[in-house]
C-alpha cells in the first residue's frame, strides 16, 4: 500500500537500523537507529519506544517522545516531551521542553537554521 501524504514514514518497535538514513518525507521512529539522520525540511518524531544514538540530526522540525543520544539540528523547531531523553546539543529557531523531560546538552537558538 502507498504511503498517503499525510502519514509518515514509519520504523516500527521491532526494528533495528545502522546507517545512513535520508528521507525527503517525515519519518516516525519507534524503533532503535543508529547512524546520521536528514530530512531535509521534514519532521522527524521519536515515538515512545524509539532510541535513536548519532552524531547529528538535521530535520526540520523534531518531536522526542523517546531517547536520543547526539546532536539535533532543526530548521524550526525542537519538542522534547515529558519522559523523553536528548543527551546532546540543539540548534533549532524554537525549543520546547516539557515538565518531566531530560535534557544534557547546550543549546543556541537561531532564526531558521540552513539545511
Amino acid at each position: 500500500m502507498a504511503n498517503t501524504a499525510n502519514e509518515p514514514a514509519n520504523i516500527g518497535k521491532a526494528v533495528t537500523i545502522k546507517g545512513e538514513v535520508f528521507s525527503n518525507e517525515d519519518l516516525y521512529v519507534d524503533g532503535a537507529l543508529e547512524g546520521k539522520i536528514e530530512l531535509p525540511a521534514h519532521k522527524l518524531t521519536v515515538g515512545p519506544c524509539g532510541t535513536i544514538k548519532t552524531g547529528v540530526i538535521e530535520a526540520g522540525t523534531v518531536v522526542i517522545f523517546g531517547t536520543v543520544q547526539g546532536d539535533v539540528n532543526a530548521q524550526d523547531k525542537v519538542e522534547i516531551h515529558k519522559d523523553a531523553t536528548l543527551t546532546g546539543n540543539i540548534k533549532a529557531a524554537r525549543i520546547v521542553i516539557e515538565e518531566g523531560a531530560y535534557f544534557k546538552g547546550g543549546v543556541d537558538i537561531a532564526g531558521k537554521v540552513a539545511p
